[in-house]
């Protein structure tokens, strides 16, 4: 495998600036319908600049943003970077006392807060508020930087200087947020040429898709900007904008191949469909072709760890078939598998993966106990466990909390999401292990019907006892729900269903209709007993 180099080039913000002052006149970015030049954005992050250093912010700040997908959060968020200012986009979390400790854990120098965020500013913060877009002219950051002068600014950012964290997904709970210098980030967001490329932003900023703004105006391309992914408007978005390259979550992905639009909008443009963050089972890996055409690759890598290893075309229809297949590992990066016994698995042999390269975080941002457990001497412990098969390709069980050996076979929540997925009336399926609230399971699977076809939980506990026998099924909690609640993010909502699930009685199944509005669930009265075995 290839080893990571240390070798540096410039920093990020300005080979940013460069593009942008190359690319003046030519469109950017597309917001609301509305083209933004290069020199346009240039100018703005100029003024924002101004302004942030106005407010005294410089070197050693942070200032962190509750920011919808639009041209000003991303130019506040350059202009703070040009300063030397550390950033973060603060994620939007519907749990407020997890916002609350949050905010209060990263104790931002100056918090920007816009129009549609305000509602997510919660009690007791005591960072510096600026506002944009609303509110009194004082706090108004936005009108002071209009009266800023939009000269070019030199790069006040040293190598070394903390310049971006970023949010994990925060599937269970609070999210943690990874650090990296300007060196760091810089080496992870940098790209290759890609010139009429349109690529579709309609994930937080919080997440990765900061990561791919950057890369698609570093490397030459348009940023389309949207506020939020939903199905029917990401496939209209697709046909009305030409976008070329979209990033899914595994279940917005599955949810918008079944979607009746997916059938009739002119789907053409696409070049690449990457997905993230879950499991693909092979049966929804095929479905996802059928309908899409070789345009998928699967992408591993975590907000600690960068990009590790992609399935891309054509090997992705070569590999159809295994689901737990990530592709090769990328140039740069290495992979090791570790045993329990802390020995180094060799080929084939099922271990925790282990990853280092230039794009791993330099740890978490004041969580110094959980950095302990997740960066040790320059590797990044993906929590994952998986194997190098004798060709080099990377194999992603699972969660490493979520695998486990019954009757000396190992199971994975993919191995069980693939056998209830070739059900007739199973659209998409989410297995993960339990928390102490559903003691006596192994797993919880949810099981999402096809529209107007009620799943049939017996039917369900009988093709996993087909599959795997009694010892396997009798520890798979079944439950049937209208949909599969999801971050923010787009990942599996484990915090939303474990607060469900706490105080259902321990049964063999149930049918829980779950908000498809909120972050958080309630039970569908009436229903409780609807499937029960």
């Amino acid at each position: 495998m290839t080893r990571y180099s240390e070798t540096a080039g410039p920093l990020y913000v300005d080979a940013l600036l460069e593009q942008l002052g190359i690319r003046s006149d030519k469109p950017v970015l597309r917001y609301l319908h509305t083209d933004v030049t290069g020199g346009a954005l240039r100018r703005s992050i100029f003024r924002y600049a101004r302004a942030l250093e106005a407010l005294g912010i410089g070197r050693g700040c942070l200032v962190a943003l509750l920011a919808p997908n639009c041209p000003d959060a991303l130019a506040i968020r350059y202009a703070a970077n040009l300063l030397g200012a550390a950033t973060l986009f603060a994620p939007a979390l519907a749990n407020v006392d997890h916002q609350r400790a949050l905010l209060a854990r990263v104790r931002p120098t100056l918090l920007v807060v816009f129009a549609e965020t305000v509602d997510l500013i919660p009690d007791g913060v005591t960072a510096r508020i600026a506002l944009v877009g609303f509110g009194a002219d004082s706090l108004r950051l936005d009108r002071l930087a209009t009266a800023q002068a939009e000269l070019p600014l030199h790069t006040r950012a040293m190598p070394d200087d903390l310049a971006v964290i970023v949010s994990s997904g925060g599937t269970t709970g609070v999210p943690k947020c990874s650090r990296r210098s300007f060196a760091g980030y810089s080496a992870m967001v940098r790209a290759e040429r890609a010139e009429g490329k349109r690529q579709l932003v309609n994930g937080a900023l919080a997440y990765i898709s900061q990561v791919l703004v950057d890369s698609t105006l570093m490397s030459g391309g348009t940023v389309v900007l949207d506020c939020h992914y939903d199905a029917a408007a990401t496939l209209s978005m697709i046909e009305s904008e030409r976008i070329t390259d979209l990033l899914l979550v595994e279940p917005q992905l599955f949810e918008m191949m079944d979607h009746p639009d997916a059938r009739w909008r002119d789907l053409s443009s696409l070049r690449s469909i990457a997905h993230i963050g879950g499991s693909a089972p092979a049966v929804l890996r095929q479905r996802a072709i059928k309908r899409f055409g070789p345009v998928l690759k699967h992408m591993y890598g975590a907000s600690e760890s960068g990009l590790v290893s992609v399935l891309a075309p054509p090997g992705y229809e070569a590999n159809a078939n295994l689901p737990f297949s990530a592709g090769r590992i990328v140039d740069g990066v290495e992979v090791r598998i570790r045993h329990a016994n802390g020995l180094l698995a060799d080929a084939g042999e099922i271990g925790n993966i282990e990853v280092r390269s230039r794009s791993v975080a330099q740890g978490y941002y004041r969580q110094p106990e959980a950095e302990s457990h997740k960066f040790r001497n320059g590797w990044c412990l993906m929590g994952d466990t998986g194997f190098i098969d004798e060709d080099g390709s990377l194999h992603v069980l699972g969660r490493a909390s979520d695998v486990a050996v019954v009757d000396g076979a190992l199971i994975s929540p993919t191995t069980i999401e693939e056998i209830l997925c070739w059900l007739p009336d199973v659209r998409y399926a989410a297995v993960f292990a339990p928390g102490k609230t559903s003691a006596g399971y192994t797993w919880n699977a949810l099981v999402e019907p096809w529209a107007g076809r009620p799943v049939e939980i017996a039917r369900c506990a009988s093709i996993l006892e087909s599959a795997f026998g009694a010892s396997v099924s009798n520890r798979v909690r079944i439950i049937a729900v209208d949909r599969v609640p999801q971050t923010e993010q787009g990942k599996v909502d484990r915090a939303a269903i474990e607060a469900v699930l706490q105080d259902e009685p321990r049964s063999r199944s149930r049918c829980i209709e779950f908000d498809r509005h909120e972050n958080h669930a309630a039970q569908a009265p009436g229903l409780s007993a609807l499937y029960a075995v």
